[in-house]
């Protein structure tokens, strides 16, 4: 089977390089203002589908919290085993296949850590297995970008130089999907990379969460969980629980 972008990128030191700038206070931020909203009790169940390198997973877990992390790319799951505690787990997992079932008071997938799939069927997969992940009392919350705001905003090509790099990026839209090409030079060699994420608006959301027998309880447009504008808001944040 032929590995898809997301296998290759997402394993890649550059694309921690590029994207350095995300910081922990700004993860903290969404989980402090995500638990004082869903008030989980103390060791409440966790589950960070797609976590990275971790950072919202250890932050949960300094709160006192019972996290398992999972993510495709070998790399950041190695790199997050570092912080693994009696409360605090690290998997490589593909978000389309089950783990354990009725077991998570909550579920995570945040950042946009989803649109990365050919097919809706595959989307619905997942979400499918996101709701059976949880308790028939769980919640689900999703964290992507706001697609209209980004289409509103696209900026085709931009460089970005961190730590030396000239990264060349240049973003179009094609077949519902936002696609950001990353190609760089570093140490004599050419790298080329790609990003395609699906421009998933509210209504598509709406659409594949009922497929997959979850329904929208909350919708928040950024990290301070402020109301959702199509318009203006950064991110879509949704909270679901089962039907």
């Amino acid at each position: 089977m032929q590995r898809k972008w997301f296998q290759y990128w997402f394993n890649s030191p550059y694309y921690h390089i590029l994207y350095s700038q995300r910081n922990d206070e700004e993860a903290e931020f969404l989980i402090d203002n995500l638990t004082a909203y869903l008030k989980p009790p103390a060791e409440s169940r966790i589950l960070d589908i797609a976590c990275g390198r971790g950072r919202h997973a250890i932050y949960l877990q300094k709160k006192g919290f019972d996290v398992t992390g999972i993510d495709l790319s070998e790399q950041n799951i190695k790199y997050a085993r570092q912080f693994e505690s009696k409360q605090l787990h690290f998997f490589v997992h593909d978000m389309r296949k089950l783990g354990y079932i009725n077991y998570y008071d909550i579920a995570l997938n945040l950042f946009t850590s989803f649109g990365y799939f050919d097919t809706e069927k595959d989307h619905v997969s997942a979400l499918k297995a996101f709701r059976k992940s949880i308790k028939a009392d769980g919640k689900v919350v999703i964290d992507y970008f706001n697609t209209q705001k980004i289409l509103k905003n696209l900026t085709h090509r931009e460089i970005k130089t961190v730590e030396g790099i000239d990264f060349n990026i240049h973003k179009y839209v094609t077949e519902g999907k936002i696609i950001k090409n990353i190609d760089f030079e570093h140490k004599g060699k050419h790298f080329a990379f790609e990003e395609r994420v699906q421009a998933f608006s509210q209504t598509d959301f709406q659409r594949m969460l009922e497929k997959s027998g979850l329904e929208i309880t909350a919708t928040f447009g950024s990290y301070g969980l402020e109301e959702f504008d199509e318009m203006k808001s950064d991110r879509l944040i949704l909270v679901c629980k089962k039907i």
